[in-house]
């Protein structure tokens, strides 16, 4: 283990560099080209077997040891997100309208660096380990979904991965086992009124109206129809009425997010929820369209791995805290990859202690404490050799 550590030590300059580079020209998801081409070069570079356009637009490399023994698989995803970075740094995005605002250009600066070092160990190496670097995370529905269809998870035995987290102090670890991230689901409404004049509202249905006494009702669903011991969030975030200021609208287009944990309370949301649209619409003698897409479900870590990982990180060099994390409401596609074999997922604490708060992830100012990637590395490759000299 202090060979791994020390050769990444060692390999944290070019780590940065890599992260770097990826944050100046950022791919969003569904149209990443040079990224995953950088990342297959890279591993080809070393020696690895390559497949690229897996699942789409994904790349998996694999690195067979000197000697037999059972498979890991760790993951990284590398797509930006739609933001116009307000940074002032060397590398910002040099793409108007695109940045990386989410820390997956540390991922895959993690994951690369990583790759470069177990390749250096591969000779005292006991079994295989297989590098997923995934396109289009932040989008449903994902890259991961098609990726596992197109067999990038055939042969592995286990699997880890983590999410540099700017909120978290620097130096901490957060596991969970069980439900860590929640399901996240869309929902598109259109209510359908009848427009008219703005001085003449009883000769209309106002949409607006409309719209909004359904925003306000369904704000019940979560505090007065779902157990109050299980957890739920409705937000509607977006409310689109185009038209002039003395016009009375006659249509609006609404969009939210479900987050739920359970099954049962995901089917309770959506039933419920459509239900009041009804009966509003029904109040005002209007019409919808109503639209429920499931995206991601929970994300579940398993007890075994999760365990695993809490008790090897603690003497992780730069790890100060392991704590067990309350479960994220946010979501992730990493859920479809423990559907199919046991791992975990942990996150990587990423806030520069001179910072009083952190950018939320998925701000313009979003960053993070690139040192972060050193510790991720350092606790997924002792995560790596310590499971396969474990399970041979």
């Amino acid at each position: 283990m202090e060979k791994l550590f020390a050769l990444l030590d060692g390999n944290y300059e070019e780590m940065v560099a890599i992260r770097r580079h990826l944050h100046e020209y950022p791919e969003i998801s569904f149209e990443e080209v040079e990224t995953p081409a950088y990342v297959a070069a890279f591993h080809r570079a070393l020696g690895h077997e390559v497949r690229e356009q897996v699942g789409g637009r994904g790349v998996v490399a694999i690195l067979r040891g000197a000697k037999p023994g059972k498979t890991v698989a760790l993951r990284a995803d590398f797509d930006a997100l739609a933001i116009q970075e307000e940074n002032e740094v060397p590398y910002k995005s040099k793409v108007a309208g695109k940045m990386h605002a989410c820390g997956h250009d540390g991922h895959t600066a993690t994951l690369l660096g990583l790759a470069k070092v177990l390749n250096a160990m591969k000779d005292e190496l006991a079994g295989t380990v297989v590098f997923i670097h995934q396109h289009a995370e932040e989008i449903a529905p994902g890259g991961a979904k098609p990726m596992i269809e197109d067999g990038c998870l055939d042969g592995v035995d286990v699997i880890f991965g983590t999410h540099l987290w700017a909120p978290t102090p620097l130096g901490e670890i957060l596991v969970r086992d069980g439900a860590i991230m929640a399901a996240a689901d869309k929902v598109d409404i259109v209510l359908q009124g009848k427009g008219g004049h703005g001085a003449e509202p009883h000769h209309s249905i106002d949409a607006v109206v409309l719209a909004s006494q359904f925003v306000m009702n369904v704000q019940q669903l979560v505090s007065r129809r779902i157990d109050p011991l299980k957890s739920a969030v409705l937000t509607i975030g977006h409310f689109e009425a185009i038209n002039p200021f003395n016009v009375i609208a006659e249509r609006v287009v609404l969009t939210g997010t479900v987050r739920t944990f359970e099954e049962q309370v995901r089917i309770q949301m959506e039933r419920e929820l459509e239900a009041v649209l009804k009966a509003t619409c029904l109040a005002f003698g209007a019409t919808y369209e109503y639209q429920y897409t499931r995206g991601y479900p929970p994300v579940y870590n398993h007890k075994r791995e999760t365990d695993f990982v809490a008790e090897l990180a603690v003497d992780v060099p730069g790890v100060e805290k392991v704590i067990t994390c309350p479960p994220f409401m946010i979501g992730e596609d990493f859920a479809y990859y423990l559907e199919k074999v046991p791992g975990t997922f942990f996150f990587t604490g990423a806030k520069k202690p001179e910072w009083e708060t952190a950018y939320p992830h998925h701000h313009a100012r979003f960053d993070f404490d690139e040192r972060a990637m050193l510790i991720a590395a350092k606790t997924l490759g002792k995560a790596t050799l310590e499971y396969l000299k474990e399970n041979n």
